[in-house]
């Protein structure tokens, strides 16, 4: 559409002719049509367009309860009170938000009520949670929203088979997995830029994906199986994916998000947002939001100061710890839990209401944590009464409640508990004083939760004053790590939970001494573990076989402040992010260290590579390939060959081209040369030659005279 602009001569010779004095008029005064753009697109509205919140409308904080008693006058208080207890625990009612009406014939009610919420959750909520409730045999609520009745009113009097629409299949949101060359992808941030690549380390480079500007407000985050790619903004927050590129999925509506979480098995999104308090003595407001990830809708929520979900969790805003909630029971997301005081608040996500509808209540409980695959998790309790009573570790099954062991601790200034991958083990780290109280040692109380009756082993480090700098469980594995002693060269030491032919005993493999790192970081398949020097330590890294017990290569990647696997455990991550302000970017290393490539990012925010969906094939399975791997990599193998010689062809054909280049510019230098000779001719007064050796050097004494200056002297001048 063509625009046609108008000077301001132009302007001033119109308003002329028509006898108006521009400087009369008040443009402020002028409003043009409602919703009138005369054809000039906004800036702001396309952003508004972007972003805008959907907010609704009509009466959907509304809910009509059917199904009640019919009562006379004299019994309507009493029908009234026990409607707003059952109600008034789901969500705040209105003033004046509970209308019983009542037969004016025989004054008893009519058997329905209508309730208003403050908001459209609550009442969808409420509408959840009860229909269907049993007040007694009787009487069963139905319950609906007052916007639906409109759409029974119109509900025809006669039956007529729905039309049938064809099927349309939805994008495959795993179709990055059928990757024939199997790559993975990651995402990262620099500057205002959000990008999702694949790491194609045979031909040693980044493939770009998808890249978008101003993609997120703050930062992104994977989903746990990789399906989603949440981003965060002012509004609220958005999950992205598709077949061949990267689509918004939903929108999570919460204004000022500031974090958010996945559910294990990625079925809901958990936000969270803190709000400054109109009065500085109060604390922050908090809100938290449980959507489901797929509808967009809300299935919970949690309101309060920021004191009620200050306990527990290691960061957040405003005091408050992250996450709030913690999962548990696996991948089914079937239950979350938070920490208060003297409680633990178990939910499970069927009904989204505590477990027997009570906390679990344990006096002066400091931290919790689940098992990643099972109902369980175990929590801590420090010693109470000045060390009458002792500290203890128990574990605690879901959803019966019941306590499947207990170990009490003594002299305790500290517990950290740690889970194996797959539940099979529990690691606490306790720290106790010693008789003196002077200073501290450290052991390990390690659980073998899948064997009978839970036994618990004992382990303490051969200098029990050894400081503990960091612990780690091999992945799907039965082996730990240790890092231990004084900076800047501790020493790192693994264990086995197995010990030779006995399965039963903790054993020490090795103890590696005086090494330069401060962090483990694990491959997520096991085996090879990256002994980590970060922050004060510059970068260093080594390599490890824990399986050979030997080092496969040392390294360093300088000032190195991220290091990630990738989730097959083929390729690591190192990453110097803006936390400094030189060397900003990341490098591709082999497992056995290998450094494939790098790539250089000013401001760089983010690293993080796409998660995985577990396998399909079963243990036995993984077992038979993990034993014929040589028949099974022979195929690859010839393809590595076949890319091989595909980079050396490229590098050969790359070295041909700057020669032929070079050649070309040397044969363009001679063709000026042979140009010019005539004037170097001239220039060397006839002679022919540009050999220098064929030329005699003299040297020339030329006499130039640069001043005369003239001085009278007195006749007495050097008389005494």
């Amino acid at each position: 559409m063509a625009i046609d602009t108008v000077s301001m001569e132009d302007i001033i010779a119109s308003a002329s002719r028509l006898g108006i004095n521009l400087n009369d008029v008040n443009l402020d005064s002028i409003s043009l049509p409602s919703a009138q753009d005369f054809g000039i697109k906004s800036d702001d509205e396309d952003l508004n367009e972007e972003d805008s919140l959907e907010f609704e409308g009509g009466f959907g904080n509304i809910i009509v309860v059917d199904n009640l008693p019919v009562v006379p006058r004299e019994k309507f208080e009493k029908l009234e009170g026990v409607v707003r207890k059952i109600y008034s625990q789901i969500g705040v009612i209105k003033d004046d938000g509970l209308w019983m009406p009542v037969d004016p014939a025989t004054q008893k009610t009519l058997g329905y009520c209508f309730i208003e919420y403050n908001t459209p959750q609550e009442g969808e909520l409420a509408k959840e949670k009860t229909n269907g409730y049993k007040l007694d045999r009787a009487h069963i609520f139905a319950v609906n929203m007052f916007d639906e009745i409109e759409k029974f009113m119109k509900v025809p009097d006669e039956w007529a088979p729905p039309e049938t629409k064809p099927y349309t299949p939805g994008e495959n949101l795993q179709h990055w997995l059928t990757d024939e060359k199997a790559r993975d992808q990651f995402v990262i941030r620099a500057g205002s830029d959000t990008e999702v690549l694949w790491n194609d380390a045979r031909q040693l480079k980044a493939d770009p994906v998808y890249k978008r500007n101003f993609w997120t407000e703050s930062y992104v985050q994977w989903s746990p199986l990789g399906t989603y790619l949440a981003t965060v903004h002012r509004q609220g927050a958005a999950v992205w994916g598709g077949a061949s590129t990267f689509n918004r999925l939903m929108r999570y509506a919460h204004p000022q998000v500031k974090l958010i979480d996945f559910s294990p098995g990625e079925k809901y999104l958990v936000t969270y947002s803190s709000h400054e308090p109109s009065n500085p003595r109060d604390t922050h407001k908090v809100v938290l939001n449980i959507f489901d990830v797929r509808t967009g809708k809300i299935m919970r929520d949690f309101k309060g100061s920021a004191d009620d979900f200050a306990i527990g969790g290691s960061g957040g805003f405003a005091g408050v710890s992250w996450p709030v909630f913690r999962w548990g029971g696996g991948k089914d997301d079937k239950y979350f839990a938070r920490m208060g005081k003297n409680v633990i608040s178990v939910y499970e996500t069927e009904t989204f209401t505590l477990i027997d509808k009570k906390s679990i209540k344990v006096e002066n409980v400091m931290d919790f944590s689940w098992s990643p695959t099972d109902p369980i998790f175990a929590l801590f309790v420090p010693e109470l009464g000045g060390g009458n009573q002792p500290a203890r570790v128990s574990l605690i099954q879901i959803p019966g409640k019941e306590e499947l062991r207990q170990k009490n601790l003594f002299s305790v200034s500290d517990c950290k508990m740690y889970w194996q991958s797959n539940g099979d083990y529990l690691a606490v780290k306790v720290d106790r004083y010693t008789k003196t109280k002077k200073s501290t040692y450290t052991g390990f109380e390690l659980f073998r939760i899948k064997e009978r009756d839970i036994p618990i082993e004992v382990l303490e480090l051969e200098n029990k004053n050894d400081k503990i700098i960091a612990f780690a469980w091999e992945p799907k594995g039965h082996r730990f790590a240790v890092i231990h002693g004084d900076n800047p060269r501790p020493d790192i030491s693994f264990y086995s939970m197995r010990s030779g032919t006995n399965t039963g005993r903790v054993s020490k493999l090795t103890t590696l001494k005086g090494k330069q790192a401060n962090a483990l970081f694990w491959s997520p398949g096991g085996r090879f573990i990256i002994l980590a020097g970060l922050k004060g330590l510059n970068g260093q890294l080594e390599f490890y076989n824990v399986d050979d017990l030997e080092t496969m290569a040392t390294a360093e990647h300088f000032m190195a402040t991220d290091i990630e696997w990738d989730p097959t455990g083929r390729y690591v991550a190192t990453a110097v992010t803006s936390v400094h302000e030189m060397e900003n970017g990341f490098n591709i290393w082999s497992f056995h260290g290998k450094l494939l490539y790098r790539i250089m990012k000013d401001h760089f925010f983010q690293f993080l590579w796409r998660p995985r969906p577990p396998s399909f094939l079963s243990p036995e399975k993984e077992e038979e390939i993990a034993k014929n791997l040589k028949k099974y990599s022979k195929k690859y193998e010839a393809e590595d060959q076949d890319v091989s010689l595909l980079l050396s062809e490229q590098e050969r054909e790359k070295r041909k081209k700057l020669k032929e280049e070079w050649e070309m510019w040397v044969s363009q230098w001679k063709k000026w040369h042979d140009e010019e000779k005539m004037e170097r001719q001239k220039l060397r007064d006839g002679e022919a030659s540009d050999e220098e050796e064929e030329y005699e050097a003299k040297e020339v004494e030329v006499e130039e005279l640069l001043e005369v200056t003239e001085e009278v002297l007195s006749s007495d001048y050097g008389q005494e």
